[in-house]
């Protein structure tokens, strides 16, 4: 008998829809301006050296490490230092759980957003091209 209550728990709750996604359900670590760039940049790059990530997103050495070492610890990101021509190198790659945390929060983010319509979207084109033909000069 237990066994058939959870499983009419359980079809209620595939049944039910999801609730309205709130601010607080976004992944507070990937949030902060910063850790998203990395993240971003991960999505799309197999791997990137500090160097290269730094000039991208225009951090400072001191805020870039402390930002990357916060995503490291969550395991979003794996950071790996060598040594190149006797130099120091590291070079950062996105894990499957910080894959995964951002696909996450990117589908929060959406649920959060009105829908984009082609009308809106066509609006503010035509906004944009008026605006910039009254700024040109006769």
């Amino acid at each position: 008998m237990a066994e058939a209550k959870q499983g009419d728990r359980k079809s209620e709750r595939r049944g039910r829809t999801k609730r309205p996604a709130r601010p607080s359900d976004l992944d507070s670590l990937i949030h902060e301006r910063l850790r998203l760039g990395i993240i971003s940049v991960l999505a799309v790059r197999d791997e990137i050296s500090f160097t290269e990530l730094r000039t991208l997103l225009g951090a400072t050495d001191g805020n870039l490490s402390v930002q990357a070492r916060r995503l490291e610890q969550a395991g979003y990101v794996r950071c790996t230092k060598t040594f190149e021509k006797r130099r120091p190198k590291t070079v950062f790659k996105l894990t499957r759980q910080g894959r995964k945390a951002l696909e996450d929060y990117l589908q929060t983010l959406a649920r959060l957003l009105p829908p984009a319509s082609p009308v809106s979207a066509a609006a503010k084109t035509t906004a944009t091209e008026d605006s910039q033909a009254a700024a040109q000069p006769a």
